[in-house]
């Protein structure tokens, strides 16, 4: 009796720990943190996405503003157009914010931050941002670094 009642009470730990896991694994990918807000999507494009994830954050002044639903090219143009979902109603966004792609630590993941305008007309769905920087890509500024010294 007294071996079942061990065996029980490790099941229902081991339980808890996977639902625990669960629960944070949802959490930490922001699954369904914005279907169940009001959210906008607006677009900007970009020269380079390098390592830009769909479900990556969008923030603004360190705080998480929304999410990357989408990133499709310009075959035109050959530009990266990324969709965001922004969290909130429209107007909170001015139509001179600006975005750029910037990286979550040293080999962190690439996140869209955006930098706040100080115009008065604001961004409505389906607007899109004029004003980006794309990502820094590392290999790309060694490459040059080591075409400038051979000169």
């Amino acid at each position: 009796m007294r071996m079942r009642t061990i065996e029980i009470s490790v099941g229902g730990f081991v339980l808890a720990g996977v639902i625990g896991l669960v629960f944070l694994a949802v959490q930490v990918s922001g699954v369904g943190e914005l279907g169940e807000r009001n959210s906008y999507m607006i677009q900007a494009r970009f020269d380079d996405v390098a390592g830009l994830r769909e479900r990556a954050r969008v923030s603004m002044a360190g705080v998480t503003v929304g999410r990357v639903k989408g990133i499709d090219v310009d075959m035109q143009w050959g530009d990266a157009i990324v969709t965001l979902e922004i969290m909130g109603e429209p107007g909170n966004l001015t139509i001179d914010t600006g975005a750029k792609i910037l990286t979550d630590g040293v080999v962190g993941a690439r996140y869209v931050g955006l930098l706040p305008g100080s115009d008065e007309e604001t961004l409505g769905p389906g607007d899109e941002i004029v004003e980006t920087q794309g990502a820094l890509v590392l290999e790309n500024l060694i490459g040059e670094f080591l075409t400038n010294i051979g000169k």
